[in-house]
């Protein structure tokens, strides 16, 4: 059945330079750009606003989660590393499914990928507007409260009678018939210009991007040692207030911050080694930036006590409450120049997958169209746009965080399932120089070292933790949403270390599978559904189009 059937890794190397059929990209990139882009796409969002979330549901035991997320994304990315060294043409996760898992698997891949970019960039917009528009008000330029909220949830707040910018937005906004009118014209006008800029060519996203980097990495030392000046270790304590179940609370903001490096990938064609280059441009953002999330977490939690960051603003809120007002504005400063190069990586990750995926009949043929002049995918690039710009008149971004975190959790599962489907670096290889310059993840056999980490896991995890597997095998009616996946999660790693035994399967893709499994059982069940909603509609495409379109369909 064509539903399962590979694509053969020289047919896809083929595609992604033919450059008479679907023109050529600019290879422009090296590992400093692809790094800078990882930057870019990881400091942004997670730092300036959904941190305030996890803090405030997790406390200071927050750091764990991001070390957690942290080590997850680590084997994730060498996962994707290796991919990108073997594949290195653009689709990301995509890409890689075909190639291991078929046809049907890569669509929903592609599809989950949507909500990681497109979906994901509608939350970043209206966290841009608001630390825009705050940094508005210091000069005096005030915008009409229904130009600075979306229409959700300023009618939201007309609802619950609630005080504030909702209800101010909802009885001032001017009305066309019975149509209050009501948007985030800041989250709007970003979405327009880093469009138009994506557009216009990937060397101009590349300069304005590694500037923003080294200017958003500047302020957050300053944050950091400022903030470090005002830290109160007593606020430490406790550590998570809220229990592991608080910590595993803030999973959709956390794990948010850090699918950024995911977009790296996206670049393939575009980089002058990407064999070389790509793997080392995700692992080195990676790390820079989990060591920047921890210390930065540390400080919030330390400056004031957890219970005042359930905001969207909390960096700029911790130092309102110490009185700091001179930082309030380089804040704002920093989140709109880091949120505007988040921007700009997501918007420019999605078209290139929808270009891949339009290359393969999947998508209409016009996405795989190249610009003539700006040697980008134009018309994806224009569809982005509208897919990201026309929700934000009717979403909020509560919603869109949580939305996007399960389906790039869902997409790094199958990537590191997908590595082990991978033939192994032959002896040949080898022999031949086929592998010099590339990157292959270590080989370390998981025979009886995973078998004996899940046993170990699970012992430490009853000594340090009683209630644990109390809690988790509960199935009481409030408490059954959390523990279904947590079982499933058990079934899980005992099916793999039976696999892991039975076929010497390779350690570290192991563990990122794993890993980010167990991030998905800290998902709400609202979520699942949703995601399960977002898939059905995606089946629906692939089966009324896709599939008869197929090229693997029309060549065989």
């Amino acid at each position: 059945m064509s539903l399962f059937r590979t694509k053969p890794l020289t047919t896809i190397l083929q595609q992604g330079g033919d450059g008479e059929s679907h023109g050529a990209l600019h290879k422009v990139l090296n590992v400093r750009d692809l790094t800078f882009f990882g930057i870019a796409a990881i400091i942004g969002g997670g730092t300036f606003s959904a941190i305030g979330q996890a803090c405030y549901s997790g406390g200071p035991g927050v750091t764990l989660l991001y070390i957690i997320c942290g080590v997850a994304c680590g084997f994730t990315a060498m996962c994707y590393a290796e991919f990108a060294s073997r594949v290195p043409v653009s689709g990301s996760a995509y890409t890689y499914a075909y190639v291991s898992f078929g046809e049907l698997f890569a669509w929903i891949i592609g599809w989950a990928l949507i909500m990681e970019y497109s979906i994901g960039n509608i939350y970043i917009a209206f966290s841009w507007s608001g630390y825009f528009t705050n940094l508005l008000e210091a000069f005096h330029i005030h915008l009409p409260d229904w130009l600075t909220i979306n229409y959700r949830a300023a009618h939201q707040a007309f609802l619950d009678g609630a005080k504030g910018e909702g209800m101010q937005a909802w009885t001032t906004a001017p009305q066309i018939g019975s149509l209050k009118v009501i948007f985030d014209l800041p989250a709007v006008l970003i979405n327009v210009l880093i469009t138009y800029l994506v557009y216009r060519g990937t060397k101009e996203s590349r300069n304005f991007s590694n500037a923003m980097v080294y200017i958003k990495l500047a302020i957050i030392v300053l944050v950091i040692l400022v903030g470090a000046m005002y830290v109160d270790i007593n606020n430490w304590t406790p550590f998570m207030p809220n229990g592991f179940g608080g910590v595993m609370g803030g999973v959709s903001a956390v794990f948010f911050a850090y699918i950024g490096f995911d977009a790296v990938s996206t670049l393939a064609e575009e980089c002058k080694n990407p064999q070389r280059d790509l793997p080392r441009g995700m692992i080195y953002s990676l790390v820079v930036c989990t060591v920047v999330y921890i210390i930065l977490a540390l400080v919030l939690t330390g400056m004031v006590s957890y219970q005042y960051l359930g905001v969207s603003d909390p960096l700029a809120e911790i130092f309102a409450l110490k009185g700091v007002k001179w930082m309030l504005f380089i804040v704002s400063i920093a989140a709109v120049v880091a949120m505007t190069s988040v921007l700009l990586v997501f918007q420019m990750g999605q078209p290139r997958i929808w270009m891949t995926m339009s290359r393969d009949g999947l998508m209409p043929k016009q996405f795989s169209q190249i610009h003539p002049k700006y040697k980008t995918p134009g018309f994806a690039t224009i569809v982005t746009g509208f897919v990201v710009g026309l929700p934000i008149f009717f979403t909020d971004e509560n919603f869109v965080l949580d939305f996007t975190s399960i389906g790039t959790l869902f997409a790094f599962v199958l990537v590191c399932g997908g590595v082990l489907l991978l033939s192994p670096q032959s002896p040949e290889e080898v022999a031949e120089g086929k592998t010099k310059g590339k990157f292959r993840i270590p080989y370390v056999n998981g025979k009886y070292i995973f078998p004996l980490l899940v046993a170990g896991s699970g012992g430490l995890i009853a000594l340090l933790f009683p209630d644990f597997f109390i809690s988790a095998f509960d199935y009481s009616e409030g408490n059954r949403a959390a523990s279904i996946p947590m079982t499933l999660f058990f079934v899980l790693c005992t099916v793999m270390s039976v696999l892991a035994h039975l076929k010497n399967l390779s350690l570290i893709p192991l563990l990122g599978l794993v890993s980010c499994c167990y991030l998905l059982t800290g998902m709400a069940a609202s979520n699942w559904m949703w995601f399960g909603v977002w898939l059905l509609i995606g089946l629906v495409i692939y089966f009324g189009f896709s599939r008869k379109n197929s090229k693997l369909n029309t060549e065989n």
